[in-house]
C-alpha cells in the first residue's frame, strides 16, 4: 500500500498553517488547524487520484484494494502558535 505524509507547519509570518507533503499539486494553506484538516481530507484523495495513480490501461479486477486506496499520514503541530501579544 503506498502511503503519503502530511504535515501542517505554521507560518508566523503569515499567521496560517502551510503544508508540506510528498502529495504533487497538494497546496493547502489554513488560519486554524481544524480549516486545515478539512481542507486536506477534501484535497489530498483529489490530488492523489490526479498526480499518482494511473489507470489508463490498469486491469482493476488484479489490483488489490490496498494499492488502489493509498493512506494519508497526518503529521499534526507538535504545539500550537503563541499568540502575538
Amino acid at each position: 500500500m503506498r502511503s503519503f505524509s502530511v504535515s501542517a507547519i505554521w507560518d508566523e509570518e503569515a499567521q496560517v498553517y502551510i503544508c508540506e507533503s510528498d502529495i504533487v499539486g497538494l497546496h493547502l494553506e489554513a488560519a486554524t488547524i481544524e480549516e486545515f484538516v478539512e481542507e486536506m481530507r477534501r484535497l489530498a484523495p483529489e490530488m492523489i487520484m490526479e498526480n499518482h495513480v494511473s489507470l489508463s490501461g490498469a486491469d482493476l479486477t488484479r489490483t488489490s484494494l490496498a494499492d488502489l486506496i493509498p493512506s494519508i499520514i497526518f503529521n499534526a503541530p507538535q504545539q500550537k502558535p503563541v499568540a502575538a501579544e
